[in-house]
């Protein structure tokens, strides 16, 4: 996609997790515009770690400031808030799945067209960028970045409508994959779902203005109301009139699909305050949990969440269980950018760089550890080490989403198939083999839609989005050019 980032990372030094797209803010007609944007990124800072940027427009000119790292090492400072004056603004933390790291795809882009200026920030992936790419490059148009999220703006600027809304909605409309989207003109704040609403988008307000963003935890920090989604396929346009007063006008399809969210926002990447389909995530991963213990019992003394992912879902395990619930890992929350590329020496440390082990609560124990899920499965092997090394008895690994066994090209950074851990043994127990447990289970595929949803997975016509799971993708893949038309047949051959 453009700069989304993926799931959240459990093990920076090896890349042995899922990371998402990225979070988007904007809002409309307030004076704090730029600051409220900041707060809201700061809340949605989990869904990309790696860089920030606000645009904002002030009556006459459009102001831009994008940065690398964090939003608050950039966006606290008065000095750069005062670079961002006006009442309508648009922001975007990032974490690049695709694209390559730089300031040049830092969201939001601007462009500056014959019906405008526009900027938009964009989260997920578009599965046919790098085919209407390389289109709009054989007409001679030059990109500036390598961001998917520029096809957009090309796109506009090609339409043959006249409103700068119906260009936009004529860029969309061509798109394919999963995205959320809000895009800022001299007048408007305009905000899109993809057509199955694989990536959330909430409708809020504050002091009567309207804002737009990932999570609802955007809206918490900023102290707003949370009006409803943002539904699949809609677009939603919100202008200031002559008088200051707000129209919004909200387009849907003609030929609605049915809504397809992302089960990873539930099981990983949305924020455990977050209400996202009208569902508690937090809620879920209990859930979760309280399903797993009824799938996979074991014999034990503790259940101990890897942190932070798993805390939710044991909690409902042990809940379920009747064992005990301790936080016998430590997890070491200032572990900063210095460790992303290591030294050799600072990397033997291993997972002991961002979680220690609490041996009053694990040594001589039976320990059941529950995380969310497992991608590599590098991780998993240091923590059970770990466990293994302050005293516990046995090591039993409960995971609260199934087995990985696909790619994701929705906006979720995953490795190849061929790296993901449950396509490189036979079985779940050459898999526990490998971490070093003593067993390892994983929840079903029902036993997660029944956490989220309350139903098990209609095979038929599936309520949510879980390729990475099933192999089912909901929609064209474009730019693979058939690579993965075999993809499922063939791992499902590599697992029996």
């Amino acid at each position: 996609m453009n700069e989304s980032h993926s799931f959240s990372i459990k093990d920076d030094l090896d890349g042995d997790t899922l990371h998402e797209e990225c979070g988007v803010f904007g809002i409309l007609g307030h004076p704090d515009a730029a600051t409220l944007t900041a707060l809201g990124l700061h809340a949605l800072q989990h869904r990309g770690q790696e860089a920030a940027g606000i645009v904002t427009f002030d009556g006459k000119q459009f102001h831009t400031e994008k940065h690398m790292g964090l939003v608050g090492d950039h966006y606290t400072n008065p000095a750069v808030l005062a670079k961002l004056p006006g009442s309508i603004s648009i922001g975007h933390t990032r974490y690049s799945t695709t694209g390559e790291v730089a300031l040049r795809n830092v969201q939001p882009l601007f462009a500056e067209l014959e019906v405008g200026g526009i900027a938009i920030a964009h989260n997920g992936n578009f599965t046919n960028g790098l085919t209407l790419r390389r289109q709009i490059i054989a007409t001679g148009a030059i990109c500036q970045s390598t961001s998917d999220t520029e096809v957009v703006l090309h796109l506009i600027a090609r339409s043959r409508h006249a409103s700068t809304t119906d260009r936009f909605i004529d860029a969309i409309r061509q798109m394919e994959g999963g995205y959320a989207m809000v895009a800022l003109t001299r007048t408007k704040l305009i905000a899109a779902r993809d057509p199955i609403g694989i990536r959330p988008l909430v409708m809020g307000e504050l002091d009567g203005k309207p804002i737009f963003c990932s999570e609802t935890c955007a809206l918490d920090i900023i102290g707003a109301k949370y009006i409803r989604d943002v539904e699949n396929g809609e677009v939603i346009i919100c202008e200031i009139q002559p008088d200051g007063s707000i129209a919004i006008d909200a387009r849907k399809p003609a030929n609605p699909q049915p809504e397809r969210l992302c089960l990873f926002e539930y099981v990983y990447f949305a924020r455990p305050d977050s209400v996202v389909g009208g569902r508690s995530i937090y809620v879920a991963r209990k859930n979760m949990g309280i399903n797993l213990a009824k799938e996979a019992p074991v014999d034990a003394d503790v259940v101990v969440p890897v942190p932070d992912g798993g805390t939710p879902a044991a909690l409902g395990y042990a809940q379920q269980s009747g064992i005990p619930f301790e936080y016998g890992i430590i997890r070491n929350h200032y572990v900063g950018r210095t460790f992303i590329e290591p030294t050799q020496q600072i990397r033997a440390f291993g997972v002991k760089l961002k979680h220690s082990a609490n041996r009053a609560m694990i040594a001589g124990k039976r320990v059941v550890l529950v995380d969310d899920s497992i991608v590599r499965g590098t991780t998993s092997l240091k923590i059970v080490q770990m466990i293994r090394d302050a005293g516990a008895k046995e090591v039993h690994i409960r995971v609260a989403s199934p087995k990985i066994f696909y790619p994701d090209f929705y906006g979720i950074d995953t490795p190849d198939a061929d790296k993901l851990l449950a396509n490189q043994y036979a079985d779940t127990e050459a898999m526990a083999k490998y971490i070093g447990a003593d067993s390892l289970e994983f929840l079903s595929i029902d036993g997660l839609y029944r956490a989220v949803g309350g139903e098990d997975r209609n095979s038929a016509r599936p309520q949510f989005t879980d390729h990475y799971f099933t192999g089912d993708y909901p929609t064209r893949l474009l730019d693979k050019n058939g690579e993965t038309a075999g993809l499922k047949l063939s791992v499902m051959a590599s697992n029996g």
